[in-house]
């Protein structure tokens, strides 16, 4: 790959942004994330960004663009990082152990006792049928049956050689 001149192009103008060079970037969160992550030349330049974005309270803020060194250093990590993700998709694929669990996320003896019905959907599914009332021991006892119905499609699934379960498992 090419060694590049300029640590990035102004998203405005195009024009060159140099490695250690001031750039402005938009103070309006959706402008930063990294799918998007605006810099410009210059001020006019994040002017005429703003009412194409429609803008109602923002600023520009002045930046120092990385040095060469910085920015090859970065890209070595993404890189690595990219081939790490895939070493790891390629284990998952292969049944090799799995990450630990996100955060929040019940596992578990945890996830056995958890509630899986939205309780305010049922009760007015039940009252706008029937006119009765609902009672909390029902949500227990509907979610044990609604784990035996998954693991049951889960086991379908498997035995198809599927790692997702569809609607025709149940």
């Amino acid at each position: 790959m090419a060694e590049p001149n300029a640590w990035r192009r102004c998203n405005t103008c195009k024009a060159e942004i140099p490695f250690g060079g001031a750039y402005f970037a938009c103070s309006v969160s959706t402008c930063n994330r990294r799918a998007t992550d605006f810099a410009f030349c210059s001020l006019s330049c994040w002017d005429a960004h703003v009412p194409l974005f429609r803008h109602r309270d923002a600023w520009a803020e002045e930046r120092r663009a990385p040095t060469r060194e910085a920015f090859e250093e970065e890209r070595r990590r993404a890189e690595t990082e990219a081939v790490e993700r895939k070493e790891r998709a390629r284990q998952a694929r292969a049944g090799t152990p799995r990450e630990p669990p996100r955060p929040g996320v019940a596992t578990g003896a945890a996830a056995e006792r958890e509630i899986l019905v939205v309780a305010s959907r049922l009760k007015a599914y039940v009252r706008a049928r029937s006119g009765m009332n609902t009672s909390d021991a029902v949500l227990e006892v509907l979610s044990d049956r609604l784990r035996a119905l998954c693991d049951q499609a889960i086991d379908r699934a498997g035995q198809a050689g599927r790692k997702t379960v569809l609607d025709r498992d149940f």
